[in-house]
């Protein structure tokens, strides 16, 4: 052996994973630290990377989703093998399901062992479980392969419809070494993740001429037009056509929900009542009826619809598309306002105004419920005063989970900034709160407000802890009526044991952010939940509020107790 050839510089797999990810400007890892990758998280955050280590990895996963969706760089989710990979799984899929970017990596065990099934520590075949749970799944074997795995894994979350990804990392990959320079060589800059696709010119005529014959136009934005990050020309496409548009949940805050246009106050009569309705960003799934039945009245007539999407296999998946954009929202927007030149017709003043006349009698109708001050705060009575100081801090971003905190707070707490709003989502699933938060207030450096029921917010709770360590400006704030949906049910049998759907009396979650230092409040009325957000998002301190609300309130499953196969059958 030469002297050359001992005194080359050597770098290993542990190192080329951290350089390609940097490489590629990711900075951020959300983890559960263990074997085989304890190792790996120190060292990246040796490298300078930041490294938020949760106490779940479905959190850290969901961490990692919401990074995805507000920065449109993949979110870095790192696991152990096996449980750990399975406990991250949650998240990945869901990512995939609401098209947020995310790369979920996880160690696993030797590929000879597990293929030959010998009963290795945590033994599992990792990347045939994730394959049809997500949008796609590598595994690296080589070391000289880690920077075409991370490129790939890149491309695949970002590009088209975005969405998770599994990478794949047997613990021997990170031990492996090979010679510095050629490891850098092999390390890859992805250039272009997620090219801007053009809509085909006479799709934009198509489209355009389907709105000038309408005579009750809708517009439809949905969070995938809040992903697109296309905000100005989204507000200039809305304000030019003067069309009324209806925002989802995740989409509000594109155009403030005071701005002139919005109908989300009168969401039931525009469903109805539309006979063109523009998706942008928004898919026709369970959310929207799936474009069928009593909300779109049917039987008045047939809706058309133009959708914009960037998945040409999305269109026709429910209903009919007349005039289907296939491309990039941003690019299909800016050809639609060149397309609508200088002389565009508004809508017939017959139709907005109807719109605009519903919309102010319901707002003024929910001002008198809002400024109603029950004895035990209601779910109203609470949100008014959430509602008050996120319009005062509209920089604050809001995350929300439950089934009455949920369907009650999206309509009550009004948003003026886009991206501002993380909720369920698609899958409407419980337990983002926490993940969210921590993300939210990682990435953006801004206040967060968690607006949990108190079910909901029990799939993620210990991550409070978390917030304190990093000593976060998350203010969680628990809507607790001492169940799920409410807290007076009661056992059938005349057994001992509580109803189902029952919790802990008067529970103190308050206590829960005290024990790992940071600011918990009991709060009994909207003055003390006043006093306590104020100073929360003032200070920035992690802050717990228990927010004792009427435990009578609510209503099973929200405003989709229909699902449920019992109540459904006492329905027909």
């Amino acid at each position: 052996m030469t002297n050359d050839t001992q005194s080359k510089e050597l770098t290993d797999g542990f190192h080329l994973v951290i350089d390609a990810l940097k490489l590629n400007e990711i900075d951020t890892i959300f983890c559960v630290p263990g074997i085989p990758i304890t190792d790996l998280t120190r060292m990246a955050q040796a490298e300078g990377m930041r490294v938020i280590s949760f106490r779940h990895e479905q959190h850290a996963g969901n961490a990692a989703a919401a990074a995805g969706f507000l920065t449109k760089k993949p979110g870095i989710c790192l696991t152990v093998s096996a449980p750990g990979f399975l406990n991250g799984l949650t998240a990945l899929t869901n990512a995939t399901t609401n098209c947020f970017p995310m790369i979920l990596i996880s160690g696993s065990s030797e590929r000879e062992i597990v293929d030959l099934q010998q009963g290795d520590y945590e033994e599992m075949d990792q990347l045939a479980i994730a394959k049809p749970l997500c949008k796609a799944a590598f595994r690296v074997l080589h070391a000289e392969d880690i920077g075409v795995g991370i490129a790939r894994a890149i491309r695949s979350a970002v590009s088209g419809r975005p969405g998770g990804v599994y990478l794949d990392l047997p613990a021997k990959l990170f031990a492996q070494t090979m010679d510095a320079i050629s490891g850098k060589k092999s390390l890859i800059k992805v250039v272009d993740a997620a090219p801007r696709q053009i809509p085909a010119p006479d799709s934009v005529r198509r489209a355009l001429d389907l709105l000038k014959g309408a005579k009750r136009p809708l517009i439809l934005l949905g969070k995938g037009a809040a992903y697109a990050q296309a905000d100005a020309d989204i507000r200039a496409l809305v304000e030019k056509s003067g069309i009324p548009y209806l925002p989802m949940s995740m989409a509000k805050g594109l155009l403030p929900d005071n701005h002139g246009q919005c109908a989300s106050a009168a969401r039931s009569y525009v469903l109805a009542e539309a006979d063109v309705v523009m998706l942008v960003g928004a898919r026709l799934n369970w959310l929207l009826s799936h474009g069928k039945g009593k909300t779109w009245a049917q039987d008045k007539g047939a809706k058309q619809f133009i959708q914009i999407d960037i998945a040409p296999t999305e269109i026709d998946s429910n209903v009919a598309i007349e005039a289907p954009l296939i491309g990039d929202i941003g690019s299909c927007v800016s050809a639609l306002l060149a397309g609508m030149g200088s002389n565009w017709t508004q809508p017939p003043v017959e139709w907005t105004g109807a719109i605009y006349e519903r919309r102010d009698k319901n707002v003024a109708k929910m001002a008198e419920t809002l400024a109603k001050n029950p004895p035990v705060m209601s779910f109203q009575s609470a949100l008014n005063v959430i509602r008050n100081v996120v319009k005062a801090n509209p920089e604050a971003i809001v995350v929300n989970e439950g089934a009455n905190t949920l369907d009650f707070a999206r309509s009550i707490v009004d948003m003026y900034l886009p991206r501002k709003r993380l909720d369920v989502g698609t899958w409407g699933i419980m337990g983002i709160g926490m993940g969210f938060s921590v993300a939210a207030a990682v990435v953006t450096g801004k206040p967060v407000i968690a607006i949990e029921g108190d079910s909901a917010f029990g799939f993620s709770g210990m991550e409070v802890e978390t917030i304190c360590r990093y000593n976060l400006p998350v203010c969680v704030i628990v809507f607790n009526n001492n169940g799920i949906y409410r807290g007076i049910d009661v056992n059938a049998s005349g057994g001992a044991d509580v109803a189902p759907t029952v919790f802990v009396k008067n529970a103190r979650y308050d206590k829960m952010m005290e024990a790992f230092g940071g600011v918990g409040v009991h709060a009994t009325t909207p003055a003390e939940l006043a006093k306590a957000l104020e100073e929360a998002v003032a200070s920035g301190k992690p802050t717990l509020i228990n927010a004792v609300i009427d435990e009578t309130a609510g209503t099973e499953s929200g405003r989709i107790t229909s699902l449920n196969p019992q109540s459904a059958a006492k329905n027909k």
